[in-house]
């Protein structure tokens, strides 16, 4: 199945892109690459999930975050470059988690974004080489992914 079939299949609902904030481009095409800029947590209403992981949220509900990140970044490509299904596989992902400095579970929050990026491209070409790190984010948001796919 192609990856737009697969979100009708999954009935994935994606929240608006957010406008650039700095001065940078949302995707960039270089060769066959398609680069995303960090993306935050959009919700369907525009607004950002916001906290800290292991301080007022736990490893699920930060996955639930990296998750959204996940449709946040889907919405980005197809309003900046268009039809996902030029995409042919996920190449790097590189997920930042805001957490305390106790936390150890980084890797677990970003298969939030991990898994929904399987799904959407299937498991060959949706599962890339990843980094999974903590730091302090923007805007007090838990998860920012960042990611370069490979074009078909």
């Amino acid at each position: 199945m192609t990856p737009t079939q697969n979100i009708s299949k999954l009935n994935l609902a994606f929240p608006p892109a957010p406008p650039p904030a700095g001065v940078y481009r949302p995707v960039l095409v270089v060769d066959n690459f398609l680069y995303v800029s960090g993306q935050g947590p959009v919700q369907l209403d525009g607004s950002l999930i916001v906290g800290r992981v292991g301080d007022d949220m736990d490893t699920g509900q930060g996955k639930i975050a990296a998750r959204q990140v996940g449709l946040t970044m889907l919405s980005t490509i197809q309003t900046h470059f268009g039809n996902l299904d030029k995409i042919k596989r996920v190449v790097k992902v590189l997920g930042m988690v805001n957490s305390t400095p106790d936390f150890k579970e980084h890797p677990l929050v970003i298969n939030g974004f991990s898994e929904l990026l399987a799904d959407v491209f299937g498991k060959e070409n949706g599962i890339g080489v990843r980094s999974a790190v903590g730091m302090m984010l923007p805007g007090g948001i838990p998860v920012e992914i960042e990611a370069m796919f490979e074009l078909h």
